[in-house]
């Protein structure tokens, strides 16, 4: 299975303790080279920095299409641009994505994508987290994830919680 990540899933993942997430549902994650930047050099020290420049199963490449990321920066943030040309470049069976333009995006090139709320309701499923709504929490009190009402309720469901 060939699973991209854009920069939020990982660094709100490492910062409730649940990167091992991705590891235990896809084995091997990849990413592309803004992403990479992202977290290990702009984003040093913080939730996922050294998991990412250390991880054995977390994969950095280049994306081919250089034409494509422009074309997406128009609209997109680079990170963002990259994660969805590498998605596409690599035929990628899961693209990790929380945000809602880069899903528009993705949608539009006919990618499957999933963002942190629907990786922690697979790993449940999966049985690698026994429940999603503490977890839930903590992203959004101690990591600022932000989750509208509704959204926060179809998650809870989801997870049959």
């Amino acid at each position: 299975m060939i699973v991209v990540s854009n920069t939020s899933p990982i660094i709100n993942l490492a910062a409730v303790g649940h990167l091992n997430l991705l590891q235990q549902l896809y084995k091997e994650i990849t990413i592309p080279e803004a992403v990479y930047r992202e977290i290990v050099v702009v984003g040093t020290g913080q939730p996922g920095s050294h998991e990412v420049e250390t991880a054995s199963w977390i994969k950095s490449r280049k994306v081919s299409s250089q034409t494509s990321i422009a074309l997406m920066e128009i609209e997109l943030e680079r990170g963002e641009a990259e994660a969805i040309a590498l998605a596409a470049e690599l035929s990628a069976d899961l693209l990790l994505l929380d945000e809602r333009r880069a899903r528009r995006m993705a949608s539009r090139l006919g990618l499957r994508y999933i963002g942190v709320l629907g990786v922690l309701v697979e790993a449940k499923n999966r049985g690698h987290l026994k429940a999603v709504k503490p977890v839930l929490e903590v992203l959004i009190t101690q990591a600022g994830f932000w989750v509208s009402t509704d959204l926060y309720t179809r998650v809870i469901e989801a997870a049959g919680e």
